[in-house]
């Protein structure tokens, strides 16, 4: 009979541990959810410098009594154009909506929404991106829900479409602007 190497057993005994690391890791409960460490605390800095045109956020606009969503957006970003519909919707229903553009060039931020509808109470022009490290943002779009004291409440990551905007950002919104009222 063979005598058998622990050399041989070891390679891979390593990669079935490493195996069930992953599964029971990525299968645990909230493995998807990506959570802000604002959540919680007020909302970070903002630049108060505006696109041209359309009034800054300030601190008073993040702070306005209401609940706001704040959106960090560029024209460039193809996510972006799929959920702007759905900004634009949701300033037709009274929602308090503000976004950020940052990373891009002002010239094709004021044709972008001039040419695809504004959904913005306020929009802040962040070039060189500042304003969405302060508030840990990795890339365009993410959207933020602040109650009215400008406390962050939630952040979402991606596009405001699909079924994962239907089953985490939606009810945040409405936990958010319930416990508004």
């Amino acid at each position: 009979m063979a005598k058998v190497s622990p050399l041989m057993i070891l390679p891979p005994a390593i990669f079935a541990a490493f195996g069930a690391l992953a599964y029971f890791g990525l299968g645990r409960e909230g493995a998807d959810d990506l959570e802000s460490m604002f959540t919680g605390q007020p909302a970070p800095p903002m630049t108060e410098t505006a696109l041209d045109g359309y009034p800054p956020i300030t601190p008073e606009v993040l702070a306005a009594g209401e609940v706001t969503i704040v959106n960090f957006w560029a024209s460039w970003c193809p996510p972006c154009r799929v959920e702007h519909p759905r900004l634009l919707e949701m300033q037709a229903e009274g929602l308090h909506v503000v976004g950020v553009n940052f990373k891009d060039i002002e010239k094709n931020a004021r044709a972008y929404l001039a040419e695809d509808g504004n959904p913005f109470a306020a929009v802040a022009f962040d070039p060189a991106g500042r304003s969405a490290i302060e508030w840990g943002v990795t890339g365009p779009p993410e959207t933020f829900i602040l109650d009215g004291d400008g406390t962050v409440l939630f952040k979402f990551v991606g596009p405001l479409v699909g079924s994962d905007y239907e089953q985490r950002f939606v009810p945040a919104l409405e936990a958010a602007l319930a416990a508004q009222e």
